[in-house]
């Protein structure tokens, strides 16, 4: 008897623990106010691109991101508050649109880098700079003087 309470007390244990294992596993996040981005992206592949924008652009995530209204020490990411948000998903548009119909790009290719992005245009700065093509220097043509010679005659 006393060796079935033990198993029994146990097995209650090792089931309270499983559970309680099971209950405080981190459920994948639910993102609220994407419109480009998929709905179900992991956090590491939202973290990616939020870094390649910081990188891009040259900028921390209050460019885009707007503070709470309780508490502006922290962001508020389902915000649309600030404009820039809203630029960063036409330009995430714009790129999509390029790539797909300039260069055949496919977002599902694995290991397939899309050859329009963020760094094409900004280099690492907020706003990139609009820059006419340099003017190409004319050469003065140069005759060779038998060339001239023949005209001459």
């Amino acid at each position: 008897m006393f060796f079935r309470k033990k198993i029994t007390v146990a097995g209650t244990l090792a089931a309270l623990v499983v559970l309680g294992i099971a209950a405080s596993a981190p459920a994948e996040p639910t993102y609220k106010n994407l419109k480009v981005l998929p709905k179900n992206i992991s956090h590491e592949e939202l973290d990616s691109v939020m870094h390649q924008f910081n990188r891009s652009l040259g900028v921390k995530c209050s460019f885009c991101h707007a503070p709470k209204k309780d508490n502006p020490r922290k962001l508020d990411f389902a915000s649309d508050d600030k404009g820039e948000k809203n630029v960063a998903r036409d330009m995430m548009r714009m790129t999509d649109r390029i790539n797909r119909k300039y260069f055949n790009y496919k977002k599902g290719d694995q290991h397939a880098i899309p050859p329009v992005g963020c760094m094409t245009c900004h280099n690492g700065t907020p706003h990139p700079e609009a820059m006419a093509p340099k003017e190409e220097k004319k050469e003065e043509k140069k005759t060779a003087p038998a060339a001239q010679q023949n005209s001459g005659q």
